[in-house]
């Protein structure tokens, strides 16, 4: 794991704006007296999406402070998790998967592209418009190699495609998101292959086996509900017989009788004294 440290260089301090304080507030105020710090995560989070992408020293005292905590207990939050940037990142903050299936599908040469436009890792280009940082799996395999930017996936990247996306970033134009190469979602790269027969989906199959079900259906069939989901009386023996008593007065036990009259108690044969 690598050593993870604040920048050499900080602001002075660091307010959250109104709306972000009240939306900290509401974020606090899901929590029992004594529990705020479990907001410590969604609150170093807003302050780094505020603070252009990166969480300084500032805004680590300002939550601590907010949420009664020890700043060196948030500060172990902020340096544990990956997610939070302690240094300055680029307007466009690439995450470059460098995991297995993308480096097999060519993430290595998706680097040197970052080295020629960007330059190395965690350096911010001149004009504050890009970085770039080596990441873990992103969880795209299928569509590999990719790249999270900020807060989008972009898929099937090739060096050439790679390189035309950072250039339109960095010039402000409109960028397509997810895969470069016009896939649907994680389609195969030659087009599906399966489920292509729309009517497995469109729902004209499922009317037609309605249609089926309802003229095979006995009248007495024991799986045809009632509209309380029960099994309809006229399919249940027993309540033939029953003519509206309970089931259980219906039915006789295995000596003729009744439950009831079989769980009647008997009268003592013993005679007491006093009597004849």
């Amino acid at each position: 794991m690598s050593v993870r440290r604040l920048a050499a260089v900080q602001p002075e301090d660091f307010e959250f704006t109104q709306d972000n304080l009240q939306w900290a507030e509401r974020q606090i105020a899901k929590y029992p007296e004594g529990r705020q710090a479990s907001a410590v995560i969604p609150l170093l989070w807003k302050a780094q999406e505020q603070h252009h992408g990166w969480l300084p020293e500032p805004a680590i005292r300002r939550v601590a402070e907010m949420l009664g905590m020890p700043v060196i207990r948030v500060m172990e939050v902020a340096t544990f998790y990956t997610m939070f940037n302690l240094e300055p990142v680029g307007e466009h903050f690439v995450q470059l998967c460098g995991t297995t299936p993308c480096m097999l599908r060519g993430a290595n040469a998706l680097k040197d592209v970052c080295r020629k436009v960007i330059g190395e890792q965690r350096h911010v280009t001149g004009d504050g418009k890009l970085s770039w940082l080596e990441v873990e799996c992103l969880g795209a395999c299928a569509n590999a190699p990719m790249v999270q930017i900020n807060y989008d996936y972009y898929e099937d990247l090739d060096p050439e495609n790679f390189e035309t996306l950072l250039e339109d970033l960095r010039a402000g134009r409109a960028v397509r998101t997810g895969s470069q190469t016009g896939r649907s979602c994680s389609a195969p790269l030659g087009g599906d292959t399966t489920l292509t027969d729309e009517t497995l989906y469109d729902g004209s199959r499922v009317g037609k086996w309605r249609k089926r079900f309802d003229e095979t259906s006995a009248p007495g069939d024991a799986t045809e509900p009632t509209s309380e989901g029960r099994p309809a009386e006229l399919s249940r023996p027993e309540a033939k017989t029953s003519k509206g008593k309970q089931d259980a007065e219906a039915l006789p036990d295995a000596g003729g009788a009744k439950p009831s009259e079989a769980k009647a108690p008997r009268r003592s044969a013993k005679k007491t004294d006093g009597e004849g």
